[in-house]
């Protein structure tokens, strides 16, 4: 990147972030407005001429009035993961006294996720938080700069300023580890679509635990997180490999087919095969065998989700939040190879 695109790249909360200052006090000092320290006000001017930061309208225009209302932005497939850090993300909000307005959308380019943004920026809202489920909704709003902090719910973003997650990665070392724990050493992976923001972090976890005991990591198989795809591939797998023992399965509704599938070939979970899972919906508990899967506390993340927002809207100097990590729910679907 050249210069010029740097310069063009740079927005308030650069700005902000390199002057350790919240946005709000950098738009005070692009608006010459009072009650900003001479001190503090050295530091901004010092990083916007560092950065070549030329303000936008929307930044110029951004004070510190008060809606008390958030806007939600959701993508792609309403998904068992998204939809409940959604309904906890509205929870905590009201918890906190603040009202939310909600853009969903199923497409996730550029022109989309502006016109999305903006609509929420027009109905006078503090902030915005994207939960992501593919990468090109992080993509689509990078370098736009809307005048309101943007928190991002999504595992991978490292361009972002605030961002909130849960480690993919970790979960699925935990799961996959938790088959080798077992004595399996053909363990295959069914993973989520590649645009997902998820899918690749756990496969780079089952890639890793692999590596880590010398076991092969056979070319993994790829769904749509449907059980429908999860049947498709299962019934694939089965027919063409008859060595396998384990299948560490990137989302749980995948694994519902993947069982379905198996049975169908005559094959016994987890007689034949061992199955883990991610994400432990209301379901897993309750189909035959109960499926071992990776919990993820959704509820935790919404919230975490409006702690970032409070924090950013609050503070000269916002710290990020800790990564949570997922737990292993050990249930029926895993036993140790005899």
């Amino acid at each position: 990147m050249s210069e010029d695109d740097k310069a063009r790249a740079a927005t308030i909360f650069d700005v902000a972030r390199l002057a350790g200052v919240s946005h709000q006090t950098v738009s005070r000092v692009l608006n010459d407005l009072p009650n900003v320290r001479p001190a503090t006000r050295d530091r901004v001017e010092r990083a916007i001429k560092q950065l070549r930061y030329v303000p936008s309208q929307a930044a110029r225009a951004l004070v510190t009035r008060r809606s008390r209302t958030l806007g939600l932005i959701t993508t792609g497939a309403p998904d068992f993961g998204p939809s409940a850090t959604a309904l906890h993300f509205n929870q905590a909000a009201r918890d906190a006294r603040y009202a939310v307005i909600m853009a969903s959308l199923l497409e996730t380019d550029a022109a989309s996720m502006r016109s999305a943004a903006e609509m929420l920026v027009r109905q006078n809202v503090e902030a915005i938080v994207l939960i992501a489920a593919h990468r090109t909704a992080v993509d689509a709003v990078q370098g736009i700069e809307l005048g309101v902090p943007l928190v991002a719910v999504a595992s991978q973003g490292s361009g972002l300023a605030h961002r909130v997650s849960l480690d993919q990665f970790e979960g699925a070392r935990r799961a996959v580890s938790h088959l080798v724990e077992l004595g399996h050493r053909d363990i295959r992976h069914l993973a989520g679509p590649e645009d997902s923001m998820d899918a690749p972090e756990r496969l780079r976890g089952w890639r890793d635990v692999l590596a880590a005991h010398s076991l092969v990591a056979r070319e993994p198989l790829v769904g749509d997180w449907s059980p429908a795809s999860g049947y498709r591939l299962g019934r694939e797998l089965a027919a063409s490999d008859p060595d396998f023992t384990a299948v560490f399965v990137g989302n749980d509704q995948m694994a519902l087919g993947l069982i379905h599938a198996l049975s169908a070939e005559g094959r016994s979970v987890p007689g034949d095969v061992s199955i883990v899972g991610f994400d432990d919906i209301p379901e897993a508990e309750h189909i035959a065998p109960p499926l071992t899967t990776v919990r993820q506390d959704f509820a935790l993340l919404g919230r975490d989700a409006v702690a970032a927002v409070l924090t950013v809207l609050g503070d000269e100097q916002a710290e990020d939040l800790p990564v949570r990590a997922p737990t292993l729910v050990v249930r029926a679907s895993t036993r140790a190879v005899a």
